[in-house]
C-alpha cells in the first residue's frame, strides 16, 4: 500500500469514527458528563443498523442505529436525573442491559453479516450481499468515473466525509438554539440553570442522548462500511473517542463549541492517521489499546507541559527584572 492509499484509508476510518468523538465531545466537553453508556451505544448503533440494512432499508439503517443509541441515552439520562443514580454508575448499567439488547438484536448470536437469502435464476435460495450506502455510492462512482476499479476507501471517504459535515453544521446550528444553549449551560453551571426556572433536568438527558444519538450513528456508518456487526466491537470506544477530542483540543485548544465540534473530528482523523502509522511499522492488533491509552496520556500531558513552560519563562523573566 502506497502512501497515499493509506493516507485515504486512514481518512476514511477517520471519518466514520468522527461522529463517535462529537458523541463523546457532547457528553464530556459540553455536559461535563463521564458516560459509560458509549461503548454499549456503538455496538447498539451497529446491531440495529444490521437487522434494517438486511430488511432492504440501508438508508433507513443509518436512522434506526442513531435512535436506538438516542435510546440507550435517554435511560441513562432518566437513571442520572429522576433516579439519581451516580453517573458513571448509569452508564455502567445502561451498557450493561444493552448487552442484551445487543445480543437479541443480533439473533443470538455475536456477529451478523449483512446477506439475506434470495431465490437464484434455479429456485434455489442463496445468500446474496445486502445493499448498502457505501456499495451504492460506489457503484455510481463507477458508472460516473467509468473505472470499474474506483478505489473504495476513496469511495467511503467521499460519502461520509458528506455526511460527518452535515452532522457537524447540524450541531453546530443547534448548540446556538435555544434548546442547544440551555444544554452548554447545564453542563457549565447546573445550580444556576435551576435557579433561572430552567428545566435543567430536560436538558441534561437531551444531551445525553444527543450524545448517543451520534456514537451508535458512527457505530451505524462502521457496519455498513465492513458490512458486518459484532457484539464485542464496543469495547474501548470510549477511549478512542477522548483520544479523538484531546488530540484536537490539542490543535486547537478551548475556543467555542464550533470550533470544538472541529477540533473533535479533526482529533478523529488525526488518531487514524496515527494508527496506520502504526501497522505500517508492523504493530500488532492486540496492542492498539494500549496505543490508545498512551495517545490519550500524551495528549493530556501536552497542555499541562506547555503551562509549566509558559510559567518558568515568566519566573525566568520576573527574575532578570
Amino acid at each position: 500500500m502506497n502512501a497515499l492509499s493509506l493516507l485515504i484509508s486512514a481518512l476514511s476510518q477517520g471519518m466514520i469514527y468522527a461522529p463517535m468523538a462529537l458523541g463523546v465531545f457532547v457528553a464530556f466537553r459540553i455536559l461535563n458528563t463521564p458516560d459509560l453508556t458509549i461503548d454499549g451505544s456503538f455496538v447498539a448503533g451497529m446491531c440495529a443498523c444490521a437487522v434494517v440494512t438486511i430488511a432492504g432499508h440501508p438508508y433507513l439503517a443509518l436512522l434506526c442505529g442513531l435512535l436506538v443509541g438516542a435510546l440507550a441515552g435517554l435511560v441513562t439520562g432518566v437513571l442520572q436525573t429522576k433516579i439519581g443514580i451516580n453517573a458513571i454508575l448509569s452508564g455502567i448499567l445502561t451498557m450493561t442491559g444493552l448487552y442484551t439488547v445487543n445480543f437479541m438484536m443480533l439473533g443470538g448470536q455475536s456477529n451478523l453479516y449483512l446477506q439475506r437469502m434470495e431465490l437464484n435464476s434455479a429456485g434455489v435460495e442463496s445468500q446474496v450481499a445486502s445493499e448498502t450506502l457505501y456499495k451504492a455510492f460506489r457503484s455510481l462512482m463507477v458508472g460516473l468515473t467509468g473505472n470499474k476499479k474506483f478505489d473504495a476507501n476513496l469511495s467511503a471517504l467521499i460519502v461520509t466525509a458528506a455526511i460527518v459535515a452535515f452532522v457537524a453544521s447540524a450541531l453546530a446550528v443547534f448548540f446556538r438554539t435555544r434548546t442547544g444553549i440551555a444544554i452548554r449551560a447545564t453542563g457549565d453551571n447546573e445550580e444556576m440553570v435551576r435557579s433561572s426556572s430552567i428545566n435543567a433536568d430536560r436538558s441534561r438527558i437531551l444531551g445525553i442522548m444527543l450524545s448517543n444519538g451520534l456514537v451508535a450513528l458512527s457505530g451505524a456508518l462502521l457496519c455498513e462500511q465492513q458490512r458486518y456487526a459484532d457484539l464485542n466491537f464496543g469495547s474501548g470506544m470510549l477511549v478512542v473517542g477522548l483520544a479523538s477530542v484531546i488530540i484536537g483540543q490539542v490543535f486547537f485548544g478551548h475556543r467555542g463549541v464550533t470550533l470544538g465540534i472541529i477540533s473533535a473530528a479533526t482529533g478523529s482523523l488525526v488518531y487514524r492517521i496515527i494508527l496506520q502509522l502504526a501497522y505500517k511499522i508492523d504493530m500488532p492488533s492486540y496492542a492498539v489499546k494500549l496505543l490508545s491509552a498512551v495517545i490519550v496520556v500524551i495528549a493530556l500531558t501536552i497542555p499541562r507541559v506547555k503551562q509549566l513552560i509558559v510559567q518558568r519563562r515568566a519566573d525566568r523573566e520576573g527574575d532578570e527584572a
